[in-house]
């Protein structure tokens, strides 16, 4: 795939002596090749004349011919048989947009419009093709425009070859170019960050999903792969570089998102882990082949918005630099489309079966977000959290009554005869608890300082990223921690940890302290670098099935933002 880039630079080839665009010298560049050769897949270029009749005002009408070219993927066989599998438009070589970007641009847009289905966008969402400006890269010096362009080819091809071609080929594609995949992501990041930006929420989620949908097949094969060659040995088939994310400063936030693909992400094992194989715990594998191709095609999408200002008093020695959470939101989305684009086949589609399933997904179990001076940095002081260790309150609430009766029967008293009181009380308590799902709270490591949240069983009080089954008679603490059945039909009912939509949104009202850093005055007006990253554990509980499965994953993401030390002169602030 590194051969397309500077194959597409070559392109418009210079005119020739009579005027007209010679064709260009090598017309094709070879994608992907079997191992005997027998099957291919190529992409051709096709130079075509096109005549233009221009107006001059002094000499009238004339004709002008420009190149025009269009671009095929073609599967090509051992008997010389090729099927071009897909043709994109002509493209004018005269124009002032270049060749490579106009075709990126229309490679994007397929893309996009091939992503699995969007619940609250697909009825009635306006589609719209990407201009071509809107993808225009960064200067090519670190080599990341090719890698994203290679990144969009490969995408445009996973499809036709899941969608339209042979059924072989598919295979061929994964075998041929499962390394290039891994090498477009690991070189991409500057410029899909960027790519990202600038189209927006709508698209950039459209764009992930249909990446992240190629993602998970390739890390199933991975995983399917290591299963076949090597059994006995703990699988270890976790992708990193396919966990993608991108920080950002803009409006008086710091933004990170992150994508990743929930078999992409590494496991989390327990101590026995290095001498017992992960095949061989039976709750490690789903035995429900529909439960098990589920949970494949699912992929974690995180939104983290940290609120940032700087602040002095007219007369001060320091500014602070305050931070707090704004915003951050946690979705575990369903990977998946129908032959007509929006979700599985529809010939042979069950309903029913899709509302059960759509309930087995992994869930955020704990989340870790930090901010802070870049590493190593003496230009700020702190931080100064802006809450307590959590302190659990409990509230016991005691009434007591008082009842007295002088009833009874008659007796033979000392000082003749009477009646013996008897006094009747009666007391009665009550205790309050107050339990959440999610418990947060603030700590610092080093100059940063760091919000974290953790999912408890509601019953139990289980931490769920920490639990471990088959330990104690099925939990840490006993058969009494296991969290299966607290956590089970957790999207429902009054006190439910996740929204209807399966996500988790946590905002300022969760979490209204701020953290503080103090910085010199002499390095006002100034732009620094700060660092924000987070890490996110998802787990799997069994919801509306029945499965022995229980699995928990992670991805860590971090990443350098700006800084601007912008003073907004407050006399109350310190």
């Amino acid at each position: 795939m590194d051969s397309v880039w500077p194959w597409l630079t070559g392109l418009p080839p210079p005119t020739g002596p009579t005027g007209e665009p010679s064709p260009p010298p090598n017309p094709v560049v070879t994608l992907a090749a079997s191992p005997d050769g027998a099957t291919s897949i190529v992409l051709q270029a096709d130079c075509a004349a096109s005549t233009v009749e221009d107006y001059d005002g002094e000499s009238g009408e004339r004709e002008t011919t420009t190149a025009q070219f269009s671009f095929s993927l073609v599967l090509s066989g051992t008997n010389g048989a090729a099927r071009a599998l897909w043709t994109s438009e002509r493209f004018a070589a005269a124009s002032n947009v270049a060749m490579r970007r106009q075709l990126l641009a229309r490679l994007l847009d397929e893309v996009i419009a091939l992503s699995p289905s969007v619940p609250c966008l697909s009825g009635g969402a306006a589609e719209s093709k990407l201009d071509e400006e809107v993808v225009e890269m960064a200067d090519d010096t670190d080599g990341s425009a090719a890698a994203f362009f290679s990144l969009a080819l490969l995408l445009r091809l996973f499809w036709l070859c899941a969608r339209e071609a042979p059924a072989d080929t598919g295979f061929l594609f994964f075998q041929a170019l499962g390394a290039d995949i891994e090498h477009a992501l690991s070189g991409c990041r500057p410029a899909l960050g960027l790519f990202l930006r600038s189209v927006g929420p709508d698209v950039e989620e459209r764009f992930m999903r249909s990446l992240g949908y190629m993602l998970a097949k390739l890390c199933l094969l991975r995983e399917m792969q290591a299963e076949s060659a090597q059994p006995a040995i703990p699988r270890r088939a976790a992708l990193p570089v396919a966990c993608l994310s991108y920080a950002t400063e803009v409006h008086g936030l710091w933004v990170l998102k992150g994508y990743a693909p929930v078999l992409a992400m590494p496991r989390v094992t327990g101590a026995g882990a290095a001498t017992t194989p992960i095949t061989a715990l039976p709750h490690e594998v789903p035995e429900e082949p529909a439960l098990r191709y589920g949970l494949v095609h699912q992929q974690l999408e995180v939104v983290a918005q940290l609120e940032y200002a700087v602040s002095a008093r007219e007369y001060g020695r320091f500014m602070t630099v305050g931070v707090r959470v704004d915003n951050v939101r946690v979705r575990v989305a369903r990977l998946g489309f129908r032959k007509d684009g929006h979700g599985e086949d529809v010939d042979n589609y069950d309903y029913d079966d899709d509302e059960v399933m759509d309930g087995e997904r992994h869930f955020p179990s704990r989340l870790r977000l930090w901010v802070g001076p870049r590493f190593g940095a003496s230009y700020a002081t702190g931080p100064s959290l802006g809450r307590s260790t959590g302190n659990p309150e409990r509230d016991v609430e005691m009434t007591r009554t008082v009842k007295g009766a002088f009833a009874g029967a008659a007796t033979k008293l000392s000082n003749g005869g009477g009646v013996t009181p008897r006094v009747k009380a009666k007391m009665r308590s009550s205790a309050r608890t107050r339990n959440r799902s999610w418990r947060w709270e603030q700590e610092a490591e080093g100059s940063a300082g760091v919000f974290e949240g953790v999912l408890c069983d509601p019953v139990t009080g289980t931490e769920i990223s920490a639990w471990r089954p088959g330990n104690n008679g099925g939990g840490v603490a006993g058969v009494a921690a296991d969290p299966r059945n607290g956590m089970r039909r957790r999207y429902g009912g009054p006190g439910r940890a996740f929204s209807k939509m399966r996500g988790l949104v946590v905002a300022g009202d969760e979490l209204p302290e701020e953290m503080t850093w103090r910085v010199g005055r002499e390095a006002e007006g100034r732009t620094v670098p700060w660092r924000v990253g987070l890490k996110a554990w998802v787990s799997y509980l069994p919801n509306e099935v029945r499965s022995r499965h229980f699995e928990t994953r992670c991805v860590e993401w971090a990443h350098e933002v700006e800084l601007p030390l912008i003073v907004a002169v407050n006399g109350d602030d310190q």
